[in-house]
């Protein structure tokens, strides 16, 4: 009953947010489709779209850098939910069902939001060349809270959610910079599909160091894999040094 009263909520929630964001959502006068052709037009059209995102400067250091941003979190995010609830025996934190999902769906929910509009409101001020780079420390460097859990394996629940918490704000600090960035590379004629294309790169850097996390883990230990994760997001922050980003990018002007 438990899980069908969560997901009946749930569906509940999509509904009512789908509403919301239907009448809400702004309708850009540049924001218009194309009218379907022939079948030859639409592949030629499409193999263009896709082929510009390719060309454009230095596209391979952007799609390197997507991939690799969030390296380390991309092991964390499928671990760490194993870890709070398993076994103070096998080195977790033995939480209860409920506590985690306090923790996580809860507080973290709330964190990782307001991190985000920091985010989003720090950028529009000095833009996101200036700010990346704190960003991108925001949220890395909270990684550490879970070598610190891993150790320790603390029973106090309000010390764990607080530090939790707090990870998961520069997590969303850090990752307002993640999808402006996204979108600076987007920029151009086909912006939107570009922009897709970013996407499904950031999803294949979530699913490739996911597949041999959980491997990983079991042959280290929790205490090791939390400090490879550190390890693990030192190549998205070398990366930052390179990737070209307009210092006029996401400051708020005037008619704006």
């Amino acid at each position: 009953l438990a899980w069908s009263l969560s997901f009946l909520i749930l569906t509940g929630l999509f509904i009512i947010f789908f509403v919301y964001h239907y009448f809400v959502l702004p309708r850009p006068e540049g924001d218009k489709g194309i009218k379907p052709g022939s079948m030859s037009e639409f592949l030629n059209s499409y193999v263009n779209t896709f082929s510009t995102f390719f060309t454009k400067e230095k596209i391979g250091l952007a799609v390197a850098f997507i991939l690799v941003y969030r390296f380390g979190e991309a092991q964390l995010v499928k671990i760490a939910p194993l870890f709070m609830i398993d076994s103070i025996e096998a080195g977790g934190l033995a939480l209860t069902t409920q506590q985690y999902g306090f923790i996580y769906g809860t507080l973290g929910a709330v964190m990782l939001t307001l991190g985000g509009i920091l985010g989003g409101i720090v950028a529009a001020r000095q833009g996101l060349k200036f700010w990346i780079l704190w960003m991108a420390l925001a949220m890395k460097l909270p990684d550490v809270v879970y070598v610190y859990l891993s150790y320790v394996q603390p029973e106090n629940f309000t010390m764990i959610a607080i530090m939790v918490g707090v990870e998961q704000f520069g997590y969303g600090f850090g990752f307002t910079a993640y999808m402006l960035y996204m979108i600076t590379v987007a920029e151009g004629k086909f912006k939107t599909a570009h922009f897709a294309i970013c996407t499904g790169f950031m999803a294949l850097g979530m699913m490739i160091p996911g597949m041999f996390s959980g491997w990983l883990q079991e042959t280290i230990g929790y205490q090791l894999f939390f400090i490879w994760v550190l390890i693990a997001t030192i190549p998205g922050l070398v990366l930052l040094r390179f990737i070209p980003i307009d210092p006029e990018f996401g400051k708020k002007t005037e008619d704006k």
